[in-house]
């Protein structure tokens, strides 16, 4: 593990420096100004309580009420205290940021009866229903201000004599009152009131809604339920949010965050990734993938217009709004301690043929393509396979010379959450190390290791501070750091390369002998020596060293403006992003050397001789050195009123908002992409409900970007929404055992999307000063010399606007099944896209001609189940469920088909082009019965193909050309996403598992076929295992006859490669065993997969299957709590 001593210099100082302060405030040297003229003691104590982070506690009669004196001191606690209680007869003590208060006389009396013996008195606080914890209830002592509240576990402790009454109460439940007697040892489980519980969920630019009286389409869900043993916090989204797609592509240390989508897709050409907010700012998944769960307090996903069309231009794809902890007003901070180790496996490993197999299977290749190419000979072929020199019969596996079987990584994390009336806090610190599955092979080759290695360092700081009874200031800081090491080449070249070279042409390297400074690598006469690969010294020539920045800063005041209007309150939130990277890139060169000769020793062993293949080089590396990054800023200023007036619930808001992004590092090198990228909006939400029954809110959106022309800029996006709680009607009360909740909703509104080509001021036109030329003309004959004009200019070019409906029941049953089902329909117009009917005589030629052209619908159900039940004291069990299904068809697009099958209306977005496959061809017979295909020559073990335009549409064509394709069945993003799974808690343990899966989607296989053009690439061993042979005439094989290059027929995209998706995964599951404050626990992820296809995870899609694999992942963790108790 590499700790840069930068990095450490950092932590150290954030260590020492972040306790000092959080605990300033609490220190009892701060100084308390006391003043007031003819006050009571009591005023005066609450004049102190005010002023500080002080609480008192005293029963009734200890302080006096008539008195009347006055007060006019500065000093600490102590000296403000013995003023105030100097010669009153009471005395006081100080524990923590609590004052308790007793009568000098009755304590001495109480000493001298030796009244009701306390003792210490242990229980624990759930929820009745579901068994859950219950942090932070109120335990008190009936009759008295002694009191303590439940800790993290729902856990207390209290000194209390057989006679007391405790009283136990918590928001959102009746309250209950329990005699001590004889009991030490107390569990108690709170009942939800139905007129108090009103959960809040965190809706449109982090305004709270009770859930009760929502009407858009929210799903909510607490990190601790992901419970993912992985960095990537978007691995966990699929199956566990209904409504959302995801899907992981790739296990690479940081790269292996899941590509997610709300509802699916809804635009062919516009950005469709959600906006993603954490505590008021916009950030990126990278950045959400960097966030440490422990951090976080909740997910909400906003999914229908109600919910986003307030982020108009912004939240036509959805919104995920993440928020952090804050602190608590607790007796003793809360401290936690996590630590965990992992190790990942990949859920799949690429096999290859050995090398005598690999030179037969190339004999068989060139003997099918009857090409008359060298075949390898028995002698070479029989050397390789007895092993008799690895430098002259060189058996090489590529994949097991670079990766090894598995990777290891640590995590730790420490937080500290607390405070007291005035402030509270919440802090964490994370290290987070992670490595790849590359072999360290610097002992072998060189002094340094290109393996992947990444330090990840994640600092979160929340601080609330009460300025008064009505203003409230928060900062909330996220700071992360991540210093990583990668290989030199791209990790997908280095699968690449693996799959590009030949197991038996060359060895890995020559032995040392002494004459050369460096090391010979192995390489072949019979490629160019720029063009040669040999895996392993491509990977160990060099190393990247990077290291990235991210601080996101918001800070937030809150004003209540009750002395305007009750309920009035104003809210204003600035906050800053940066994000930096730099990069040294270090390159060297490899040695390239090639057998060029051998012979028999005669004593069982060989001499042989190399040559060297191209340039000398040294062993020294080059550097370059790369720096990027942006910069974002946001204002943003509400209004809020919020008001009761009997069973009339008024709600208000109204916000700007204005924001601004500079790419410090634009990537198209000119002006126009280091111009910030500037918007602006308003959005206004009313809601109005009667008797927690009947429910109506209506919401806009008027923003405006400056990637658009003027006149265009700005935009309005309403919505209306509507809700009915049948459940809460009179005539529904003899139902309420059985239907505990019945709530229906529906929605209509307007969203826009203004990221629609990913090019700056696209309405514009562009023209290529260093052009050369360009044609035009009615039949494109002319050719002038000049300036090309790549792009005309368009000033009606706007921002996509989608059209969304949305339905939804809210159903809960027994008070323990809660059943959430949505119907929804998106229709996206405007879509951006190139104009693809412009005639001829246009003369346009190459240049673009672009508009708001396309149009798009998307439209499913998405269904959510929970299930929590307490059975006793020892067992509870929940439950969790969710289905998704959204299918999205292209509605409206500007083209010119030459068949109408070939069009995309009614066409899936993310679907391929394909050919339909019809077996393999058995002999010339049927060759010769069947119509030409492709203009390429065939052979039997070659694909064949239907000819669509005959065979399916009846055209009168003998010929199976480059007209005869359709689109294939299913998109390459899943319309069917679903995920169940339990978590059962027996005493103090635990368990749970999670299976997760998708359904109609398809990819294509491609890109591994042997031989090719080189002659050298390498054979898959399903591929040798599966293929049509002379000795295997199967016309239904996996994989058709071998060609030794490049086959044009059998390598097209076509249905005979296409694969079914589909998968179930055991995704999760962990056993934990919890002791007093400590819990240990074991998990994994991606534990079993069940799919149609098995070659490879068929969650990481089409291509090869030669890239970074999705890993299977162990953890052991342990974690601690310290708290009060």
């Amino acid at each position: 593990m590499h700790f840069s001593n930068s990095i450490l210099r950092y932590a150290v100082l954030l260590i020492c420096f972040l306790p000092m302060a959080l605990y300033a405030h609490g220190a009892q040297g701060k100084r308390i100004i006391l003043k007031g003229q003819s006050i009571t003691m009591q005023q005066a104590i609450q004049l102190i309580e005010e002023n500080s982070q002080y609480t008192f506690f005293f029963k009734s009669g200890v302080v006096a009420n008539d008195e009347k004196k006055d007060y006019d001191c500065e000093g600490d606690i102590n000296e403000i205290l013995r003023k105030v209680f100097s010669n009153s007869g009471i005395d006081y003590v100080i524990k923590n940021n609590e004052i308790i208060l007793k009568s000098a006389k009755a304590e001495a009396v109480q000493q001298k009866s030796q009244g009701p013996k306390k003792s210490e008195i242990v229980g624990v606080v759930v929820d009745a229903n579901t068994g859950e914890s219950i942090i932070g209830a109120s335990v008190q002592i009936k009759g008295a201000a002694t009191g303590v509240i439940t800790n993290i576990d729902g856990k207390f402790t209290i000194m209390a004599a057989p006679s007391d009454v405790i009283l136990i109460s918590y928001v959102g439940y009746t309250p209950k009152e329990i005699k001590i007697g004889s009991r030490k040892v107390l569990s108690i489980d709170l009942n939800e009131d139905a007129k108090q519980l009103e959960e809040v969920v965190i809706t449109a630019y982090g305004t709270g809604q009770k859930k009760a009286s929502m009407v858009g389409s929210v799903e909510s869900i607490k990190p601790t339920e992901l419970k993912v043993p992985s960095t990537n916090l978007s691995t966990a989204f699929a199956g566990r949010l209904a409504g959302v797609i995801a899907v992981q592509k790739s296990g690479q240390p940081g790269a292996d965050g899941a590509n997610f989508w709300i509802r699916g897709v809804s635009t062919m050409n516009g950005v469709t990734d959600p906006l993603i907010i954490l505590d008021g700012v916009q950030v990126s998944s990278s950045d959400l993938n960097n966030l440490d769960p422990e951090i976080i307090d909740s997910f909400s996903i906003l999914k229908d217009a109600t919910a986003t069309a307030m982020y108009g231009t912004r939240g036509a794809n959805g919104v995920m709004i993440v928020t952090t902890k804050s602190g608590m007003n607790l007796d003793k901070p809360i401290i936690n301690f996590r630590m965990e180790a992992q190790m990942s496996q990949p859920t799949s490993t690429p096999k290859f043929v050995d090398g005598a197999t690999y030179m037969e299977l190339f004999n068989e290749a060139v003997n099918n393509d009857n090409s008359g190419d060298v075949l390898y000979s028995q002698d070479r072929i029989d050397g390789t396979r007895a092993g008799l020199n690895p430098y002259i019969y060189p058996n090489v596996n590529w994949y097991d010379e670079l990766f090894k079987d598995a990777s290891y990584s640590e995590k730790f994390n420490f937080n500290i959450r607390g405070g007291g009336k005035r402030v509270d806090y919440f802090s964490s610190i994370s290290v987070n190390h992670e490595s790849g599955m590359l072999k360290n092979r610097s002992k072998d080759f060189f002094s340094y290791n290109n393996n992947i290695e990444i330090m990840r360092y994640n600092f979160q700081n929340n601080i609330n501070a009460k300025l008064s009874n009505s203003s409230k200031l928060s900062l909330r800081l996220n700071v992360q750091l991540r210093d990583m090491t990668t290989p030199n080449q791209g990790v997908g070249a280095i699968f690449t390369n693996a799959m590009n070279t030949s197991p038996v042409e060359f060895p890995v390297y020559f032995p040392d002998d002494g004459e050369t400074p460096y090391i010979k690598w192995g390489a072949t006469e019979r490629v160019n020596a720029d063009y040669q690969t040999n895996p392993v010294a491509q990977a160990a020539t060099g190393y990247n060293k990077g290291f990235q920045s991210t601080v996101i800063a918001a800070l937030e005041f809150n004003q209540k403006l009750d002395f305007i209007t009750e309920g009035l309150s104003f809210k204003a939130l600035a906050s800053f992003k940066n994000w930096s990277s730099s990069e040294n890139k270090r390159e060297g060169k490899w040695n390239k050397f090639a057998l060029t000769g051998y012979e028999d020793d005669g004593n069982g062993g060989y001499t042989y001789t190399t040559s060297r293949i191209g340039d000398e080089y040294t062993t020294n590396l080059t550097a370059k050195n790369t720096n990027s990054g942006d910069r974002r800023f946001y204002l943003e200023g509400m209004v809020n009123y919020s008001r009761t007036f009997g069973e009339h619930d008024v709600n208000a808001m109204l916000i700007y908002s204005q924001d601004e992004l500079v790419n410090n590092t634009p990537g198209d090198g000119n002006f126009i992409g280091s111009l910030p990228q500037r918007k602006q909006g308003l959005a206004a939400r009313a809601s109005y409900a009667y008797a927690g029954k009947y429910m109506a809110e209506v919401n806009v959106g008027y923003n405006g970007s400056e990637n658009f022309a003027k006149g265009h800029r700005f935009g309005l996006f309403p919505s209306i929404a509507a809700g009915y709680n049948i459940s809460e009607e009179s005539f529904f009360k003899p139902l309420k055992n059985v239907v505990s909740k019945l709530k229906l909703r529906g929605s209509w509104g307007l969203v826009g999307n203004d990221q629609i080509n990913g090019s700056r001021f696209i309405y514009m036109s562009q023209i290529d000063l260093g052009g050369k030329g360009f044609t035009t003309g009615v039949n494109q004959n002319v050719t002038y010399n000049g300036p090309v004009y790549q792009r005309y200019a368009n000033e009606d070019i706007t921002w996509e606007v989608g059209e969304k409906i949305n339905f939804g029941v809210d159903l809960q049953l027994f008070h323990s099944l809660d059943l959430t089902f949505d119907i929804f329909r998106e229709n996206r117009r405007d879509i951006f896209q190139e104009k693809g009917t412009t005639p001829t005589y246009m003369g346009t030629a190459t240049t673009k001609v672009y508009g708001n052209l396309a149009a798009m619908r998307n439209q499913g159900f998405e269904l959510a189940a929970s299930y929590n039940k307490q059975f006793n004291k020892n067992w509870f069990v929940s439950f969790k469920g969710t289905f998704t299904y959204a299918h999205n068809e292209i509605t409206k697009y500007d083209e010119s088909p030459k068949y109408p099958w070939q069009s995309k209306i009614g066409v899936s977005a993310n679907k391929n082009a394909i050919y339909i496959a019809d077996g393999l061809f058995i002999d010339a017979a049927d060759i010769a019965n069947h119509q030409q295909q492709l203009g390429a020559a065939v052979i039997p073990g070659d694909i064949k193909y239907i000819n669509i335009s005959r065979d399916w549409y009846g055209y009168d064509d003998n010929l199976t050309d480059t007209d005869d394709w359709v689109w294939a069945k299913h998109p390459g993003v899943p319309e069917i996403v679903y995920g169940f799974g339990p978590s059962i808690k027996w005493k103090n343990l635990d368990f749970s598992f999670f299976f997760q899966g998708v359904a109609k989607t398809s990819f294509m296989v491609k890109d591994f076929h042997p031989f090719g053009d080189s002659m050298l690439r390498n054979v898959l061993s399903w591929v040798a295992d599966e293929r049509w042979s002379p000795d295997n005439q199967n016309t239904n094989a996996t994989y058709p006859r071998l060609s030794r290059k490049t086959n044009n027929n059998n390598n097209k995209l076509s249905s005979y490669w296409e694969r079914n998706g589909a998968f179930l995964k055991l995704k999760n599951a962990e056993i934990g065993y919890t002791y007093k404050n400590m819990r240990l626990y074991i998990s994994g992820s991606n534990l079993m997969t069940f799919a149609p296809f098995d070659l490879w995870d068929p969650e990481q899609g089409g291509g090869s299957g030669l890239s970074y694999p999705t890993q299977r992942v162990f953890n052991i963790g342990f974690q601690m709590t310290i708290n009060n108790k």
